[in-house]
């Protein structure tokens, strides 16, 4: 038996989110100078370049990116690498990026790194919340909240720079 997928959000969709939450992350670092955004490699990787453009378009903020590279099926087996191993996180303000919370599990081990390297502040962005978290963690910024049974999987589809969300 095959699970039916139905679209939950299309490319004009997302994108609409992702300029919400660049703004919502704007406003709450209007004082600041700079800021680092992460993404998580793969999807959370594409949907933080999107909010680091959506920022650079509408602040003079200095964005920073990098990519965040862990094991999501054995995070405690591997390490946790950025795309920038000598870039100075101390002192900085950080959005850490990927397209859906669920449990929390790979999230909190992506945030290792900067907790390690004493950012000052620490955020997380999601386009999809779940609500079913394991671990204790939560999206400062969220383009949508969507409470799904546990045996429902939400995907995120990247293709030819259109994102769509699947829920199946």
């Amino acid at each position: 038996m095959s699970k039916q997928s139905i679209q939950i959000l299309n490319d004009i969709q997302v994108k609409q989110m992702i300029k919400r939450i660049a703004y919502q992350i704007y406003e709450n670092h209007f004082n600041d100078r700079e800021l680092l955004v992460a993404g998580i490699d793969g999807r959370g990787e594409y949907i933080a370049q999107l909010i680091a453009d959506q920022l650079s378009e509408i602040s003079k903020l200095k964005i920073s990116f990098v990519t965040i590279t862990l094991d999501k099926e054995n995070p405690t087996g591997s390490s946790v690498n950025l795309s920038d191993e000598k870039l100075n996180i101390a002192d900085k303000n950080v959005i850490v990026v990927d397209d859906v919370l669920n449990t929390g599990r790979t999230l909190v081990y992506a945030l290792t790194p900067f907790i390690r390297a004493k950012a000052k502040r620490i955020q997380v962005a999601v386009l999809v919340d779940r609500n079913h978290k394991s671990f204790p963690i939560s999206a400062d910024y969220i383009g949508m909240q969507l409470s799904t049974t546990l045996q429902e999987h939400v995907s995120v589809s990247i293709e030819k720079k259109k994102v769509n969300v699947y829920l199946s």
